[in-house]
């Protein structure tokens, strides 16, 4: 799990720098093409083409509509403000999760999940209010980006009843790379041959950061690694640093501490309640 939010931070880091020079569309067609070969040597080689087999195509069509929404409006914000605020105001979406969860999955929120979400939503004000009406518009992205991949969240807890980590993963990056490659052409310019190696550099970093989170998941309950997810945010206010002389405000590190709180506490709750499971043939 560690070293997934080191492949993420890196990712994201990357992806900032290059939103500056390329539309995010571009950035997102190299980081989807390049993350969907990685995943594909990842997981073809031990599941065959019959991972692609499911009844629920619409279903993976929707996720992965709302994924790419999602990812544009997180790059966006990339190029708006801070790295490492961009990224405190993503940790939100557990929250909006859990929220959508209570409204499509029929979960009840309870009081405990209630002050856990009202939390959350006051360190997300402190970290989108304060800075200039860039920050403010790049909050604003974030904002959006964290409660459609919260919504995003909740609908693949709804579909791994049938389909498999490796099933959703590669329907994932399918329709990412179909999307992304519709796009295209309303928003393309010709990379150097350096930036291109660092375009598709930048999808196979994400996608060895998802293969690894998902790694993780499936070899340690999330209780016990969920928690070093949010590592990502010291290495990105590292990165944001030392890149862009990004220093961290008062208001940036309490929200994001009421953030992250907010979080852990939901993790928590929700894994005291059952042991999940764990795959024992991994």
């Amino acid at each position: 799990m560690l070293g997934a939010t080191v492949m993420f931070a890196i990712s994201s880091a990357l992806s900032k720098w290059q939103v500056a020079e390329y539309s995010f569309i571009e950035v997102l067609f190299f980081r989807a093409i390049a993350s969907l070969a990685t995943c594909a040597v990842l997981i073809l080689p031990r599941t065959g083409f019959k991972v692609l087999r499911t009844n629920r195509m619409g279903d993976h069509l929707g996720r992965s509509a709302t994924q790419a929404a999602a990812q544009s409006l997180i790059i966006i914000a990339f190029g708006l403000m801070p790295l490492a605020g961009a990224v405190a105001i993503n940790f939100s979406s557990p929250l909006f999760a859990t929220l959508f969860a209570a409204i499509w999955l029929k979960e009840k929120v309870g009081l405990a999940r209630a002050a856990a979400l009202g939390a959350g939503f006051l360190g997300v004000m402190l970290v989108a209010a304060p800075g200039a009406d860039s920050f403010r518009l790049g909050a604003m992205f974030a904002i959006a980006n964290a409660v459609l991949f919260g919504s995003v969240t909740a609908a693949v807890r709804g579909m791994t009843t049938t389909e498999s980590t490796e099933t959703l993963t590669m329907y994932q990056m399918i329709f990412l790379t179909l999307f992304f490659t519709l796009a295209l052409p309303f928003a393309f310019a010709w990379p150097s041959l350096s930036d291109t190696g660092a375009l598709v550099a930048n999808g196979a970093i994400n996608a060895v950061g998802q293969y690894w989170w998902t790694r993780a998941l499936s070899l340690a309950p999330a209780s016990a690694v969920g928690p070093f997810y949010y590592f990502m945010l010291v290495w990105s206010a590292a990165l944001g640093f030392f890149f862009w002389g990004d220093v961290p405000t008062l208001a940036l590190l309490g929200g994001s501490a009421i953030v992250v709180g907010s979080g852990l506490f939901l993790l928590w709750h929700e894994t005291s309640k059952k042991p999940l499971p764990v795959d024992e043939s991994l």
